[in-house]
């Protein structure tokens, strides 16, 4: 069970929103990103919706592909089950992003995989606290910027995946 290769990169999360996607996939429709608000996040075809519950903080999102399946994660907030059709084999990341947002996967096709979770909530109650004081202590556009570069935590989602098919000749 190795580890193939792993992206990372931090986004904002606009529209409390971070979809990941094939190169060539339009947008996602509304039936997944409310499917996203539902279970954090969804997946069908060549897209993965992931649904924060803060707009303003950065999120760290991972991909990692492996050479096989891989357990559930432990010691995570939750895990769902994701795949993901990459025709191309290259996905980018869509969200206010800071650095580089596409990434080449090491086979174009079919991946399979869990997204998990970890300090989703615990920034999202640093934003409400962060709202509540600026607006009694009347905080500056800055120092609300500030404050959300102090957030003591980084929220996360680890993006767990393997090949398990080439692309069908129709989507290739």
């Amino acid at each position: 069970m190795s580890l193939l290769t792993e992206f990372k990169v931090l986004a904002i999360p606009d529209y409390r929103l971070v979809e990941i996607r094939d190169s060539d996939a339009s947008l996602s429709d509304a039936k997944m990103v409310e499917t996203a608000k539902v279970r954090v996040v969804a997946s069908g075809g060549s897209q993965i919706c992931i649904h924060s519950l803060q707009r303003d903080i950065d999120v760290q999102v991972t991909i990692r592909i492996w050479d096989s399946p891989q357990e559930p994660p432990h010691g995570v907030e939750g895990y769902t089950q994701v795949a993901l059709e990459s025709p191309t084999g290259v996905i980018g990341v869509d969200a206010l992003i800071t650095g580089d947002a596409c990434m080449s996967l090491p086979f174009p096709g079919s991946y399979e995989g869990h997204a998990a979770w970890i300090n989703r909530q615990a920034t999202a109650d640093y934003v409400d606290e962060c709202i509540a004081r600026a607006a009694e202590e009347e905080w500056t556009a800055v120092r609300i910027g500030q404050a959300h570069k102090e957030c003591p935590v980084l929220e996360q989602y680890c993006l767990d995946l393997w090949h398990t098919r080439e692309p069908d000749a129709k989507t290739a």
